[in-house]
């Protein structure tokens, strides 16, 4: 049973026409015990996971790439790149989106909803220990699941491409 979401009562406006065109929404989706989301316009397909075809000299992030309809995508995993070990359920997707003028597949836990989120909602990206913050989280949405409040961490995509080491970003750069 997927888990349902809607956002706090404090965020519904007075007024239902100037709120439908503030509020975004993102494709929320897990990594762990995360709950994680994106800008869903970013968003092109989610798929039942596949095992993609290896690349040699691929890091463990890099997955290999899956041949969708003519077009070369490379396949990342977030559970690796956030320092969580591989691992493959029966309800791992991967989530297809378009970043940086490329196709790039991304293999999370699961695909949990669309939520849409207004700017009240979202709190700025938290200040990290080295004084800085994340450049890949946007920010923490609020979100009311299953009768408790929980935090959806909002990521730029482009961003989190960006935080790849330079071995990822050559398998990413090569035409294939």
């Amino acid at each position: 049973m997927q888990p349902s979401f809607s956002t706090p009562a404090s965020s519904r406006a007075a007024r239902p026409a100037e709120a439908s065109t503030q509020v975004r929404e993102y494709l929320a989706f897990q990594v762990g015990q995360e709950l994680y989301g994106v800008d869903i316009l970013r968003v092109q397909e989610i798929r039942g996971f596949e095992t993609p075809t290896r690349i040699a000299g691929a890091t463990e992030v890099v997955r290999g790439v899956l041949n969708l309809r003519g077009v070369i995508v490379p396949i990342l995993d977030l559970r690796h790149s956030m320092g969580l070990p591989a691992d493959i359920g029966v309800s791992t997707v991967t989530i297809v989106m378009n970043l940086q003028q490329r196709t790039v597949g991304f293999v999370v836990d699961g695909v949990t909803d669309v939520v849409g989120l207004a700017p009240a909602n979202i709190q700025p990206a938290p200040e990290l220990a080295d004084g800085g913050r994340g450049t890949f989280i946007l920010g923490l949405g609020e979100l009311m699941v299953e009768g408790r409040q929980q935090m959806l961490i909002l990521l730029d995509a482009d961003q989190l491409l960006g935080q790849l080491g330079d071995r990822e970003q050559a398998l990413l750069a090569m035409p294939i």
